[in-house]
């Protein structure tokens, strides 16, 4: 009856070890073809090519007549009458407004009168002169008598030249009563009244000219450098936005605003075609859009390419297959894209989709492009691009992060919340 047991017992010393060895062998096996089967992720990357980019910069301002003249009497007195309204149209010469005249002709009268007795004056004392004249050859009268004579002759004619300039004084000032329009244009503000009383160089009336026309700015203290280098300058009227008019920066004030704290630009209108020219109004809104390229050319990758971690910025390098993170510097938003200032090259391969899902030192498979990239440059709006990329100085990583976060934010995501959502996956904007 024992023999059974001891059968048994033989039988599972035997199959044990098989059992085992064949397990082994099995786990052995599995641990190879997982070594053979490598993960090598698919990507999305680009070729990084330097390229110089335009910056813009768009102002709000209004038209405004180039020249506009605050008209005001020379004279003093009491408005009699007003002769145009505000709109109308003036040539010079015009009367715009008239002074009560009767005070100004008695003074008239008064220098008149003055002046016609320092003639006479001047007449008495020049025939005195010839009778002493005679009357000296003779020996009648001294030398003292005659020279006497002399002087006032020579104070006649004096008071005659004084009297004769205070005359025409006196007839200019009558004259003075009628304002008349110094040049050809539009009244664009009245100031006094018929029965106001006035005083010498007040303004009472304005007149703009109409042949030259310019848009008035403010330029906030951060960008007046750039404006003063601006290679073009464009003026779009936002009553017809479609068309443009070419602008040329005629001035820019060298002091701010005490109010504003903004200096003034005028921007004059270049040759605008008659059409538009006709159609632009005084008091009109207008913006002002000025560009310039960058002294130095940058690196420009989408937003989905960054990879933050730590508060340090950097992107995926593809070299030889393999994947590395090398940290960059941004140093302005291009439309949708960053451009880096430092930390990749030219002919470098960037990772630009599929970034959170690396590692350093993972193999990776570069998929095609699904649309050709195209060679517009998208207008910018940084202002770290105008300085040169091998003087540029960025702040430490967070805080130019936060920067760039804000710059996304206002030309990105705000105009396209599909890109307002890439920036949250990239890391940028939380």
């Amino acid at each position: 009856m024992r023999h059974p047991q001891i059968f048994r017992s033989i039988s599972l010393i035997f199959i044990t070890p098989v059992t085992l060895g064949l397990l082994v062998f099995g786990v052995a096996g599995c641990a190879k073809k997982t070594e053979i089967a490598e993960n090598i992720r698919p990507v999305r990357a680009i070729q990084l090519t330097p390229n110089q980019q335009q910056v813009t910069s768009e102002y709000a301002g209004n038209v405004q007549p180039r020249v506009e003249a605050h008209i005001g009497f020379r004279v003093s007195g009491k408005i009699s009458a007003r002769k145009v309204d505000v709109g109308t149209l003036v040539k010079v010469g015009q009367v715009l407004m008239q002074l009560d005249p009767a005070d100004l002709r008695l003074a008239q009268l008064q220098a008149e009168g003055n002046f016609k007795a320092a003639q006479s004056n001047v007449e008495l004392a020049s025939n005195e002169l010839k009778r002493y004249q005679d009357l000296r050859k003779t020996n009648a009268i001294s030398q003292s008598m005659l020279d006497a004579k002399i002087t006032a002759v020579a104070t006649a004619q004096g008071n005659f030249q004084q009297a004769q300039a205070l005359f025409k004084s006196q007839s200019n000032q009558a004259g003075y009563a009628n304002l008349v329009a110094t040049s050809s244009g539009v009244v664009t503000a009245i100031h006094a009244e018929v029965g106001q009383v006035v005083s010498p160089g007040m303004t009472v009336v304005q007149v703009a000219q109409l042949d030259e026309m310019e848009v008035v700015v403010g330029i906030p203290e951060n960008n007046v450098d750039t404006i003063s280098r601006a290679s073009s300058v464009k003026i779009y009227l936002w009553a017809n936005p479609q068309e443009f008019i070419t602008g040329k920066i005629r001035e820019l004030s060298p002091v701010a605003d005490p109010a504003t704290r903004t200096f003034t630009a005028k921007i004059s209108m270049v040759n605008p075609p008659p059409k538009t020219s006709a159609s632009v109004k005084m008091g009109m809104t207008a913006n002002v859009q000025f560009a310039l390229n960058t002294p130095g050319a940058f690196m420009k990758v989408p937003l989905t390419a960054l990879f933050q971690e730590k508060g340090v910025t950097s992107v995926w390098i593809v070299e030889n297959g393999v994947v590395k993170l090398v940290p960059v510097q941004i140093g302005g938003v291009s439309g949708n894209d960053l451009l880096l200032t430092s930390g990749v090259s030219a002919g470098q391969t960037v990772v630009t989709a599929g970034v959170h899902s690396l590692k350093p030192g993972q193999r990776v498979t570069v998929l095609e492009a699904l649309v050709k990239e195209t060679n517009h440059e998208p207008y910018l709006t940084a202002q770290t691009l105008l300085t040169n990329t091998s003087t540029v100085k960025t702040p430490p990583n967070g805080e130019s992060q936060n920067a760039i976060k804000n710059e996304v934010v206002k030309n990105s995501a705000v105009k396209n919340t599909a890109v307002k959502n890439t920036a949250v996956n990239a890391g940028i904007i939380k």
